[in-house]
């Protein structure tokens, strides 16, 4: 007898719906499995036949063919045994094929039947509901994650018997045996509310950082900050994330899909609902920065998606590997190239990053520094041109003086900075609201004229500067970018030569 039983396959951050063709004939008895299967679906010839053996169900000396198409996209994962043990049970007559019915079956099955969790579920339910699938089977530990996408009936299942009870029986039955999974996604995004413990108040003095930080969490722009050890470069930018707006829906579906195939959801906690914080050290690798493996998966840029990456001592990460940021940040995602395809990653983050100003921290105090020139300018060489250019906001971190220190009461809280970043994020949203941009940060080229447009003076201001420091074209469109922020934080609909000024100290740091 001949069967299809639909599964789902992960390609990249996207899914698709495969096809778990299997036949079983009077015939030399054997199982053979084809459809340019990687070495992990390849295996699941012998984990299925093993689970049904001590599921109660020996194979009968018959020959079993499995196909699972498409044929011309690799399959990889162990998401394929529950599909190809249930196909096997149908086309041997041991299960009816109504049960096949608009259902997607995930999973992958222990030696004793058991069945276990899978990475990449979030975007292959997403997928299944574009394609009209009713009900989905899969392990139970994935069951909450699934239940993400309301339309579809989520099964969790523990091992290969409840399977088969679940699926034998009537519907209404059926459903008060195993409930479908259910997920409150409110009260997710409500209980990440107040949970930042680190607070701008904490910070001494350095103003001008502050207001640097607060324009580019509100409009997503690329932040450096230099400075000698012990200024505050590091407790500014990690306080960051506690004046970023919050991650809207669409953009929380976005992450958790990255992080679904990667394998890092938590079970109870499916969806990403916080802007990730990632501060790698800085001997982390290029593919671990970037992504790749043999079977490529999601580097820290990935998984930093609509979210900050901090580099901490960003010269001490190697030229090479601050390399591995020219085209992410440029292009807002990473492609991954292999001899079978390639992959493209999403990486749309905000980079923050701090650095001293020589290798021992104190330059220009030469009192202090004992650098040579040959020291700092081989030292700052580690950035290029090409880099600092794509950074949008650098700001100096001076030296906190005593006073400041000693100063009573506290700054400007997180909630109060929060609510300027806000009013600036609810202008940038009706703003794009019928565009495919979420911050000024997002805007391309094409578009700078139309959201950035410059009177006479502002025009004529902007000659001067683009002469005189010597600007790139990229560099100049940054500066219009940075300035459109400025102007939100004041309200203002247009930029005005003050917003132009301010954005434009921003650019006056030579690294």
């Amino acid at each position: 007898m001949f069967c299809k039983v639909m599964a789902g396959g992960i390609h990249g951050i996207n899914s698709f719906l495969a096809q778990v063709e299997v036949d079983a004939t009077q015939a030399m008895p054997g199982f053979d499995m084809v459809g340019l299967l990687g070495s992990e679906v390849r295996e699941a010839r012998e984990r299925v036949r093993v689970a049904l053996k001590n599921s109660g169900f020996q194979l009968p000396p018959r020959r079993i063919t499995v196909n699972i198409s498409p044929a011309d996209i690799r399959k990889e994962g162990s998401a394929y045994d529950l599909p190809i043990a249930i196909g096997v049970l149908v086309a041997l007559e041991k299960l009816a094929d109504e049960v096949l019915k608009d259902t997607l079956f995930i999973g992958e099955l222990g030696l004793n039947g058991e069945i276990k969790p899978v990475k990449g579920i979030l975007p292959i339910m997403l997928m299944a509901k574009e394609e009209g699938i009713k009900r989905c089977i899969l392990p139970k530990e994935n069951a909450t994650e699934g239940a993400v996408v309301e339309e579809v009936k989520v099964i969790g299942v523990s091992d290969f018997l409840e399977t088969l009870g679940y699926l034998m029986k009537a519907t209404e039955h059926a459903d008060q045996m195993i409930a479908p999974a259910c997920l409150d996604m409110a009260a997710l995004f409500k209980e990440e509310e107040g949970k930042e413990t680190a607070d701008f108040a904490d910070i001494r003095g350095q103003e001008m950082v502050k207001r640097a930080a607060v324009i580019a969490a509100a409009g997503f722009h690329h932040l450096l900050i230099t400075g000698v050890p012990g200024a505050g470069k590091t407790m500014i930018a990690k306080r960051i994330p506690s004046i970023l707006p919050p991650l809207s829906l669409e953009e929380s579906l976005e992450v958790s899909k990255i992080y679904s195939v990667s394998g890092l959801l938590r079970e109870g906690r499916p969806l990403i609902t916080r802007r990730p914080f990632l501060h790698p050290h800085h001997t982390i690798s290029r593919q671990a920065l970037a992504g790749g493996g043999r079977i490529p998966r999601p580097g820290i840029l990935s998984l930093s998606h609509r979210g900050i990456l901090f580099l901490d001592e960003l010269p001490e990460f190697g030229r090479d590997n601050i390399e591995v940021l020219r085209q992410p940040l440029e292009d807002k995602e990473v492609q991954i190239a292999r001899n079978y395809g390639s992959i493209t990653y999403p990486a749309d983050i905000m980079l923050v990053a701090a650095m001293n100003p020589c290798p021992c921290g104190f330059y220009p105090n030469r009192q202090r520094c004992k650098c040579t020139e040959m020291d700092i300018r081989k030292y700052r060489s580690r950035i290029s041109g090409p880099i600092y250019d794509r950074i949008d906001i650098c700001v100096e971190a001076k030296a906190v003086e005593l006073g400041e220190l000693q100063k009573e009461g506290n700054g400007l809280s997180s909630s109060r900075l929060k609510e300027q970043v806000m009013k600036a994020r609810r202008i940038q949203e009706e703003r794009y609201k019928n565009s495919p941009y979420f911050f000024n940060a997002d805007l391309e080229t094409k578009d700078i004229s139309t959201y950035c447009a410059l009177g006479e003076e502002e025009k004529k201001f902007m000659e001067q500067v683009f002469y005189s420091l010597k600007l790139s074209a990229r560099a100049y469109h940054r500066t219009l970018k940075v300035a459109r922020t400025i102007a939100d934080l004041e309200e203002s609909e247009r930029i005005c030569k003050e917003h132009l000024t301010e954005a434009v100290c921003y650019r006056g740091f030579e690294i």
